[in-house]
């Protein structure tokens, strides 16, 4: 065989073997799942672009004690406490988990309306924040 005839074929096969080479590449991330193409985010990105979707009740505090997050967010409440605690919102009725024994946890939906809402934790009243919806 000439070398033309011979480029001829090996090219295509080169190419698809970098082809193969690079899909198996992008799909293997360790996880199991389709590799994404989209951006990872920037690790400066702060609480007030990502959203907060989890509050912890840890040593009798909140954590974060001023979570960020956006209107109608459903937020995750883990209580790591020994004693039950609630997240109640201070006015209104704009959300309450009710009593969250310990080592369980709880939901509430964010209000659909931007703004600060006070809230505290009605078993102890020293535990309070404030969930900021922007």
């Amino acid at each position: 065989m000439s070398p033309p005839q011979l480029r001829r074929r090996c090219v295509p096969l080169a190419l698809g073997a970098a082809a193969v080479l690079l899909l198996a590449t992008a799909c293997a991330d360790g996880d199991n799942e389709p590799a994404s193409t989209s951006p990872s985010p920037s690790p400066t990105m702060s609480a007030t672009t990502a959203g907060v979707d989890r509050i912890t009740m840890e040593n009798f505090a909140f954590t974060p004690e001023d979570p960020q997050v956006r209107p109608g967010e459903k937020i995750t409440v883990v209580n790591k406490d020994s004693a039950a605690h609630t997240v109640t919102a201070t006015e209104g009725d704009a959300f309450d988990t009710g009593s969250i024994a310990d080592g369980k946890s709880g939901t509430f939906t964010a209000p659909s309306k931007a703004g600060e809402y006070a809230f505290v934790c009605t078993f102890h009243p020293n535990m309070t924040g404030t969930l900021i919806v922007r």
